[in-house]
């Protein structure tokens, strides 16, 4: 075990990959590489950066949120991702390697939550969660697993199958069922399929007993910050109304179009069974099995180097679920120890009787 002051080394080791998360935030989305250009730059006036521009939290505060080089603005949201993967990190570093001493699970858990912090920035922007994000927390998941079996850990199995492999289908299974539920009861569409994939991942890192609790606190996260989210949206249009600001209050005249078709559940069916065996993730090293199973190119760009989405449009009451999914993971990858003590006593009252939910699941 460390002593508690070392968490600040967990923190910083957070900041610098959220740095890392700045980038893949930013060139995901527009289909640029990750390795190409291999220097950061400035969005406005391409100019390299270098160290004075790239040390994580510092730069951003002593540079008062401005690119050195062309005085342009630079995003807070750039500061954010570095602060709270670095407050994630921290966490775990406290849990695992303070008060605990598991270097595995520090981190394959810190991997995965880092990956997560970049799916909520991009999903809450963009509506999209890049397949190259969520196989990687599926292979951190698998890698985590083996880990566990060369230990000779006796969580890595679970019902005499890998952990992670029944954790992530238990994820597509709950996932593509409400996906599948939603648009036979209501006629549309549910569930985004980054989602699904999303979860599969979430299960591979979590293991199926972490990875419901993860699902219950996205559900309750994204019922109450979802409805705020709408609310406060709603809001700022009426007094853009009201102020008469007719570029944030007047929308184009939509009476003559048609609501978009849902997709069938024919497609439903045959997606959830490719992400099953996970032929989107072998799809990614062989683009036209992708194509030709799923309909559509995972490296297609999703929006203009404006960061601009042609002919899409946002609803008012749209939600991503993909954000509360993601945070719902990452709570559970922090606060582990408190949610099995707090759910196993629940367990423990609700069947009256000493055995745990997870001693059930084994």
């Amino acid at each position: 075990m460390f002593p508690g002051w070392t968490c600040v080394i967990g923190l910083w080791l957070g900041a610098v990959i959220g740095s890392f998360l700045n980038v893949v935030i930013y060139r995901m989305p527009r289909g640029l590489s990750l390795g190409q250009p291999t220097y950061s730059f400035c969005p406005n006036c391409k100019t390299r950066l270098t160290v004075p521009d790239l040390v994580p939290l510092f730069s951003w505060l002593v540079l008062r949120g401005r690119c050195r080089h062309c005085g342009a603005k630079v995003a807070y949201r750039y500061f954010i991702v570095e602060l709270i993967t670095g407050a994630i990190w921290a966490g775990i570093w406290w849990q695992y390697l303070v008060v605990g001493s598991d270097w595995g699970k520090a981190l394959a858990y810190g991997l995965a939550a880092a990956a997560l912090v970049a799916v909520i920035f991009i999903d809450w922007e963009f509506y999209i969660i890049p397949d190259q994000v969520n196989a990687f927390i599926m292979f951190v998941g698998f890698a985590y697993n083996g880990y566990l079996y060369a230990v000779h850990d006796k969580a890595a199995s679970t019902h005499g199958i890998p952990s992670s492999v029944a954790g992530a289908l238990l994820g597509v299974g709950i996932l593509g069922l409400i996906t599948l539920g939603g648009r036979i009861a209501f006629g549309k569409d549910a569930m985004g399929h980054g989602d699904i994939k999303m979860a599969r991942g979430i299960g591979a890192v979590l293991f199926p007993v972490m990875a419901v609790i993860s699902f219950g606190l996205a559900i309750a996260l994204g019922a109450v910050l979802g409805i705020l989210q709408v609310v406060v949206r709603m809001a700022l249009d009426k007094r853009a109304a009201a102020s008469g600001d007719s570029s944030s209050a007047e929308e184009p005249d939509r009476s003559e179009d048609l609501p978009p078709e849902p997709e069938s559940i024919a497609s439903i069916v045959k997606c959830v069974f490719g992400y099953l065996i996970c032929l989107d993730v072998v799809g990614l090293f062989y683009p036209k099995l992708y194509i030709r199973w799923f309909g559509e190119d995972p490296f297609e760009p999703v929006v203009n180097l404006d960061g601009e989405q042609e002919d899409w449009e946002v609803e008012r009451t749209m939600i991503p679920f993909g954000p509360y999914l993601a945070l719902g993971a990452i709570v559970a990858t922090v606060f582990e120890v408190q949610l099995r003590a707090g759910f196993d006593a629940y367990w423990r009252w609700a069947a009256l009787g000493p055995a745990s939910l997870e001693h059930v699941l084994r």
